[in-house]
């Protein structure tokens, strides 16, 4: 009786362990999931950062400064964006970290 429970126990720890994953991984899929979401969120970028300067500067600051920081942002944005995807099952930088980590992925740090 104790061995067929120490058996069934075993079974169901190596199942749990082979069928799990981390909580939060770095690995290839999630190198070019973020590739993708930059190829295609990149425009965004120019009403994010307008508006986010105007929020804190306001409108003249918004549409010089704010114009011209969208445009660099989605300029990295996309580039990142192609990086990630080309390279996606190549663990560069280390381990499938991310470029951008501020947000990793676009709209993290928006307000809701």
């Amino acid at each position: 009786m104790a061995r067929r429970t120490i058996l069934i126990a075993l079974v169901v720890f190596l199942l749990t362990v082979a069928f799990t994953s981390p909580a939060y991984c770095n690995d290839p899929v999630k190198k070019l999931s973020r590739g993708i979401c930059n190829l295609f969120t990149f425009p965004l970028e120019l009403y994010t950062q307008f508006a986010d300067v105007n929020d804190h500067f306001g409108l003249f600051a918004a549409a010089t400064w704010g114009v011209l920081k969208g445009v660099g942002m989605s300029a990295v944005r996309l580039s990142v964006g192609v990086y990630e995807v080309a390279t996606f099952p190549i663990p560069i930088p280390g381990d499938y970290m991310p470029i951008l980590t501020e947000p990793e992925f676009y709209g993290e740090n928006l307000a809701m």
